[in-house]
């Protein structure tokens, strides 16, 4: 009997401390917000030079971020390789290689895709006449010396290229070469193939992709000069 009005006053007494509490907060919120305005008050200048400072941060960052994409854009425009250059690369590093030089030919959105479950995929891109570009990218490290690239690399290339990334040019890039039988199954598919030498005029910086291949499809955007 003598255990329940015991429970009762614990309740009320939590209750009181939530209370006391809250109220103890308030109290200090506005002393802090008054002892803020009297601050201002006394010193009306400092307000106006911290929204001065924080405007020139955000200024100085705008400015750091413009530079760094024009540094970023003549660094892309001038991007060169020398086929000993990307033979000496990791198959991942040869993959970027290839993404950064369809940038550098004008295709903002190029970017690297392969790996786990890329769908034979390993860049796609969008070039400045609206093609999508579906690439495929085999790397050799003994360059021409390596194994040559066959049709089974082709025919996942093909299974995916267009009905799965909806490619309009679908293309396996190597710095190698490419067997007879691939080279027999990428005409037949409408695939392209950039092997050693196209690479090395590509990469070289003479000329975008586009204008080293034959029998690409038409551009879906008009260009300046139609």
């Amino acid at each position: 009997m003598s255990r329940r009005p015991a429970r009762r006053r614990s309740r009320k007494a939590d209750g009181t401390e939530r209370f006391l509490l809250a109220v103890g907060g308030l109290v200090v919120a506005a002393a802090v917000l008054a002892a803020v305005v009297d601050f201002v008050r006394a010193y009306p200048w400092v307000p106006v030079v911290l929204v001065l400072l924080v405007c020139g941060v955000v200024v100085a960052w705008q400015v750091s971020r413009r530079r760094a994409a024009q540094g970023e854009r003549v660094r892309a425009q001038g991007l060169r390789y020398a086929l000993t250059q990307l033979d000496a690369l990791h198959h991942r590093q040869f993959e970027h290689a290839v993404r950064d030089l369809m940038r550098r030919d004008g295709c903002v959105d190029a970017v690297q895709v392969g790996g786990a479950g890329d769908n034979g995929a390993d860049v796609t891109a969008t070039d400045p006449y609206g093609r999508r570009w579906v690439i495929q990218c085999k790397h050799r490290r003994a360059g021409l010396s390596g194994a040559a690239v066959g049709s089974p690399d082709l025919q996942v290339l093909n299974g995916t290229g267009r009905p799965v990334h909806k490619g309009d040019v679908v293309v396996l890039v190597t710095n190698g070469r490419f067997t007879r039988p691939a080279l027999d199954f990428a005409r037949s598919q409408r695939l392209h193939l950039v092997d050693r030498a196209v690479l090395g005029e590509w990469a070289s910086g003479s000329r975008p992709l586009w204008e080293l291949l034959r029998a690409v499809p038409p551009p879906r955007r008009p260009t300046s000069s139609s």
